[in-house]
């Protein structure tokens, strides 16, 4: 900890905990000490810490080769993108190094999109309490103020309205408007769901006025909700749709996917990426997938969530200062009345790893093969710290 608060930048409020060792959803300190693992790297540990086949998929890359430039063909890449197409519906793949860079590129095809098309449409609107990254122009689309103070000038073009308010995003929309970019189910700013009508409607929005739907599902996809991509929930399908986080299972890689038509407008020069789509990172995604089909795992998310949700029904019911439980799949939240720090380190204290949402929002996101023992293990965890909150 001397090295971290010496050598490192003070970026990150960091819990007093140093993690060493994981397998499956649990994880030890350097004391010793275990912990379920109800983080999983935000949404990034897909399979749990320490997957068999992940960690032997890594290593028999590194054996050959870690990484290719984009000037050659690289056929781990190739397959990926092939596989992430055949998911998803969407015909083409770019590949970058995390969420915020898919967000970026995501945002330049857009706009490249009408400046191909003669337009001067170049707007671009997402929702209040969004999170879309930390690069300039993606926390410029964040609907968040605290991620943007001290970094202006902010790019122009941004907007924002309440999620869930067709009214409002109709009347923000107009003719310069390029995409409309939304989470499916907003994670960092509250676990605050896009109801399924509210989907369909801006489908039919953005294709009434003329404009793209981009879909982030950094937190969302690859799972997490119980679908390989939260849009299948709602029944449509997104001209862009961006990924990161879980596809990788703990490797960094991120993805920008577009229609066919779409994509036309990035040609060779338009956009790049040093590391994006290198073959470590591509074999780590492709052995996430065929972990998640081979082990029926979105079935397990749709089972575990159920039987999540489904105590913490129980829980809200017991405590005063819950409100609700939100979210899908494996995430999940609680909406409290009360500040979450002291229940997080409460629940640290009793040997469970969980994360805030907003100060009053208490998140839990498990491995997507997390088992119902291990399900049974947290609700009980929680009960014991929410009941000292209580008394």
């Amino acid at each position: 900890m001397d090295v971290t608060k010496n050598a490192l930048m003070n970026t990150y409020a960091r819990y007093p905990l140093t993690l060493v060792h994981g397998v499956g959803s649990r994880v030890w300190d350097d004391a010793g000490k275990d912990y379920l693992d109800f983080i999983s790297g935000i949404a990034v540990n897909t399979l749990g810490h320490a997957h068999p086949k992940l960690a032997a998929a890594i290593a028999g890359q590194a054996g050959t080769m870690l990484h290719c430039s984009n000037l050659f063909h690289i056929p781990k890449q190739q397959q990926l993108a092939a596989k992430l197409a055949g998911l998803s519906g969407l015909e083409r793949v770019f590949f970058s190094n995390s969420g915020a860079e898919a967000n970026e590129g995501a945002i330049k095809l857009a706009r490249k999109f009408f400046f191909d098309q003669g337009s001067a449409r170049r707007g671009i609107i997402s929702a209040t309490q969004s999170f879309h990254g930390r690069l300039l122009s993606t926390l410029t689309a964040t609907g968040q103020e605290k991620v943007k103070q001290g970094f202006d000038p902010l790019p122009p073009g941004f907007r924002h309205v309440p999620l869930n308010d067709i009214a409002a995003l109709e009347a923000a929309m107009g003719d310069d408007t390029a995409a409309v970019l939304l989470e499916p189910l907003q994670g960092e700013g509250g676990v605050n769901p896009a109801t399924t009508e509210y989907l369909k409607a801006v489908r039919k929005l953005c294709d009434d006025k003329g404009a793209l739907l981009i879909l982030d599902e950094i937190q969302t996809g690859m799972g997490r909700t119980g679908t390989m991509f939260a849009f299948e929930h709602a029944g449509i399908q997104p001209d862009i749709l961006t990924l990161a986080k879980g596809l990788g299972g703990g490797v960094p890689i991120g993805a920008l996917l577009a229609t066919e038509k779409v994509a036309e407008s990035f040609g060779p020069g338009t956009h790049g990426s040093t590391f994006g789509g290198n073959p470590l990172s591509c074999t780590a995604a492709l052995t996430v997938i065929a972990v998640m089909e081979e082990d029926g795992l979105l079935l397990n998310v749709a089972e575990r969530g159920a039987q999540l949700h489904a105590g913490l029904e129980v829980l809200c019911a017991k405590c005063s200062w819950i409100h609700d439980v939100r979210g899908q799949g494996l995430l999940l939240g609680l909406g409290c009345a009360i500040e979450v720090a002291p229940v997080i380190a409460g629940c640290r204290d009793a040997g469970m790893l969980v994360l805030p949402a907003g100060p009053r929002v208490l998140r839990m996101l498990p491995p997507l093969n997390v088992s119902a023992t291990e399900i049974s293990e947290a609700l009980g965890i929680l009960e014991t710290v929410f009941t000292g909150v209580e008394s």
